[in-house]
């Protein structure tokens, strides 16, 4: 493999090439019109327009990436996550391109890719399902006799896509069939598919994935488990590795169940199998086939750089360890910088990158793909960065993420990052009880609003006593109490 075109744009086509180049890889980025300066483009070997600003011009448009990939000579394509990584036919027209594809088989993708197929390959497995329905629901007469089976409240699933689209939480039998038609209704919509299937609905769960590794030898093993909890909209905000709750036992149980879900659907690659768990129990939930968002965690404490493993086994090497070679070392935290304003709703708040500087020191890492002054557009995720955090332990770990937080500094848009910190320092979330309704439960956006602690008003004393000409009269509590001190600090700090 000698040269590798990168079908993804912002920080994972960067994370990407940084692995390439280091295997001597060179690389090929795609960009839209949108994105002329992303850095991505410039890290790169070669770059090329594939077109206009919005995704299904540019990069979902798979017949001008495969032309792009073919007039260049590349030897293969990674589709990092989002847009075409887990689009089976992409991963066709790629293999009858005579392209090497940096992922699983297109009849992997259309598995994992339905959790109505899924759920039939695993279950010769054994492998634990959430108490449901194993195939789509034909009537409204069925799905609410077997609701009444299950007992509510039940959780109406999309047998197709994920983000939270064509799921409804059904509370008792009443609201039962206007929210199954809402279901299949925008399942059609977003998915192209209505089938929905019915799930009990747990309310105090967990989101436990477990990252696996399999080549094309018949060798699979796992890299233990990300918690994914702190979520909005059904979508992730903070991750972590380990979780702060599995037991030892648990831990190995539920990396066996992954890897099996992995021999279920023949998968080949870096993929992904999530979890739900609930009261000490857990159940399988779908199949992520592609990169994770969330990979780095599981990097910082085993040591594996996932990319560099992909790329090996696309290029048909064996796996060069095995899972009695893998251990956890530390504890990793992952926070989501997203351009969105978490005290409207998390809505999200697009503007121009007027100052960007990123936190430094032991244990930190930025994956982003912005440079200060840059547009942040519209068209595509407001993800501007991953702020990654290693330490020995999990206590030391929230304490250097605390301590990253508050040394970015982004002005000219809303960020997650007060919101992260609020997470972090709430008792919930220091003693691993929190579960996936965290922002329902404890958040409201008025506890973000500006209050200045006892520390920083004693800073700002000091800075008051510094900036204010000298005077008897001046006392420690005036110095307190002094609102251009307060006010001029907390500027300076992005607060």
């Amino acid at each position: 493999m000698n040269k590798l075109l990168i079908a993804n744009r912002g920080e994972i086509a960067l994370r990407i090439m940084r692995s390439a180049h280091e295997m001597g890889i060179k690389t090929v980025a795609i960009y839209s019109e949108a994105d002329r300066q992303s850095p991505h483009v410039f890290f790169a070997d070669e770059a090329v327009c594939v077109g206009p600003a919005p995704s299904s011009q540019s990069y979902l448009n798979a017949a001008k990436i495969i032309e792009v990939a073919c007039s260049l000579s590349v030897d293969a394509i990674h589709p990092g996550y989002g847009f075409l990584s887990e689009n089976a036919e992409f991963a066709r027209m790629v293999a009858a391109s005579g392209i090497t594809l940096v992922g699983p088989s297109p009849e992997s993708m259309e598995i994992m890719g339905s959790k109505l197929g899924a759920k039939a390959a695993v279950k010769k497995y054994n492998i634990p399902l959430v108490p449901g329905t194993d195939h789509a629901i034909s009537s409204v007469d069925e799905a609410l006799k077997v609701g009444k089976e299950i007992g509510f409240p039940i959780l109406i699933k999309a047998s197709a896509g994920g983000g939270g689209k064509g799921m409804r939480i059904v509370e008792d039998e009443s609201e039962f069939e206007e929210n199954l038609h809402r279901a299949i209704s925008e399942a059609e919509s977003a998915f192209g598919d209505g089938s929905v299937f019915l799930e009990k609905y747990l309310r105090t769960s967990k989101h436990i994935e477990i990252q696996v590794l399999c080549d094309n030898h018949g060798n699979y093993l796992h890299l233990f488990e990300r918690e994914c909890s702190i979520q909005r909209r059904h979508q992730k905000v903070i991750e972590e590795a380990p979780s702060a709750i599995l037991t030892p036992e648990q831990r190995a149980e539920m990396g066996a169940h992954a890897v099996n879900v992995a021999r279920a659907c023949n998968y080949s690659g870096a993929g992904t199998v999530e979890f739900i768990y609930s009261d000490g129990e857990y159940y399988f939930l779908e199949m992520n086939t592609r990169l994770q968002v969330e990979h780095p965690v599981t990097e910082l404490i085993t040591g594996v750089d996932l990319v560099k493993e992909q790329i090996r086994i696309a290029r048909g090497e064996k796996l060069s360890f095995s899972q009695s070679d893998l251990s956890i070392h530390g504890h990793a935290i992952e926070v989501r910088v997203y351009a969105e304003d978490p005290a409207n709703h998390f809505l999200p708040d697009i503007g121009t990158l007027h100052t960007y500087i990123k936190p430094q020191g032991p244990g930190i890492r930025i994956d982003d793909g912005f440079r200060e002054g840059m547009q942040v557009p519209i068209y595509y995720d407001p993800m501007i960065a991953k702020m990654i955090i290693h330490a020995p332990t999990r206590e030391e770990a929230i304490d250097r993420t605390l301590r990253a937080i508050d040394e970015y500094r982004i002005h000219g848009i809303k960020t997650t990052l007060d919101f992260c910190r609020f997470v972090l320092m709430h008792p919930v979330f220091k003693d691993g009880s929190f579960n996936t309704h965290f922002v329902n439960q404890h958040f409201k956006p008025e506890f973000l609003e500006e209050q200045a602690s006892d520390d920083e008003l004693k800073i700002a004393a000091l800075m008051a006593a510094y900036l204010l000409p000298s005077s008897k009269q001046t006392t420690h509590e005036s110095l307190l109490q002094s609102s251009v001190g307060v006010s001029a600090w907390r500027v300076n700090r992005g607060f």
